[in-house]
């Protein structure tokens, strides 16, 4: 065993329902369950290894331990972590790419195909009796909708994205995409990258896949929404605060789109103030789709690998330009 001091600062993010890779070979394990944002200098203290999930390490936390050489994050997403600080001090940020992408993907066309097939609405209404009141061997609650040979509008063209973009072709729907830097056009058609204005008017369902940045929070706002059908869906199992949930909440009330589904909103958990928690044709999952257990043993084991290869002299997944 090493001389190395690893902290796990929310351990409970990740779930009790899997087994976890063995870090107790990479040094002394202090693992929390989860640390509130004053407590993080003091837990931190003399750890050379910290990870997390959602808990900020700020610029001052990482002032305030000099003994730290390392930082990951038990997600892909890096932006709970001050990079630039860390790399002043030539601190790695490492994450792990890619680990939920079946998961996710899954989860975007069951909240897609929930909506179109009125799938919760009748649901609910067999388990109230209504089905057993029918005049006829089947009864319709809401319009369903075929989306094959709809076009699917995909907001960020990373890796979940662009997996997004194939199985939808492969579903038999028209493709746009939408990426902020020149990416490889695939050779399926029809699929075209086309500016965001473009995709949200022509789109009957948009998907959203980019990343959480002062460019993109609150981009999906009212002017945008109401330049988008009004048979239109919006899926968000991205990141909540790209979408105004407030905008959201009254696009969906007024009628200015069908429905949405999200798997996250803006602030999580959920407030019982947040007006989509009762807005119409919204169904809404707490943040689940990254979350099978398949994803979340690939996850813990990329952690690990990640360590290892630090602690080889090999960083892997740096994330904060060392």
């Amino acid at each position: 065993m090493s001389n190395n001091h690893i902290v796990i600062l929310d351990a409970g993010s990740i779930g009790d329902d899997i087994s976890w890779p063995d870090f107790a070979s990479l040094g002394s394990v202090r693992v929390f369950e989860s640390t509130k944002p004053g407590e993080v200098t003091e837990r931190i203290k003399g750890a050379s290894i910290v990870l997390t999930n959602k808990v900020e390490i700020t610029a001052e936390h990482i002032a305030a331990a000099p003994e730290l050489t390392y930082i990951g994050t038990l997600a892909t997403g890096y932006n709970q972590v001050d990079g630039a600080a860390a790399a002043t001090r030539k601190i790695p940020v490492c994450n792990v790419p890619a680990y939920s992408t079946p998961a996710v993907v899954q989860h975007v066309f069951a909240l897609l195909f929930s909506l179109a097939g009125g799938i919760c609405t009748h649901a609910s209404a067999v388990a109230a009796g209504e089905w057993s009141k029918s005049r006829h061997f089947w009864f319709g609650k809401t319009p369903v909708v075929e989306m094959h040979g709809k076009t699917l509008g995909v907001v960020g063209y990373g890796d979940i994205g662009s997996t997004v973009a194939r199985v939808a072709h492969h579903m038999g729907m028209n493709v746009l995409a939408h990426a902020p830097r020149p990416k490889p056009t695939p050779e399926y058609t029809p699929f075209a990258f086309t500016d965001l204005a473009t995709l949200f008017r022509e789109s009957d369902a948009v998907t959203i896949h980019c990343p959480l940045s002062a460019e993109t929070q609150g981009m999906v706002n009212r002017d945008l929404l109401r330049t988008m059908q009004k048979s239109a869906y919006l899926i968000n199992c991205g990141r909540g605060p790209v979408v105004n949930d407030a905008d959201l909440a009254e696009a969906l009330h007024q009628g200015v789109i069908a429905g949405a589904g999200l798997d996250v909103v803006g602030v999580e958990p959920m407030p019982d103030a947040n007006p989509l928690r009762t807005a119409p044709n919204c169904l809404i999952t707490p943040h689940i789709a990254w979350a099978s257990v398949e994803s979340r043993t690939r996850l813990m084991q990329g952690v690990f690998d990640n360590i290892v290869n630090f602690m080889n002299g090999k960083p892997t997944n740096v994330r904060n330009g060392l």
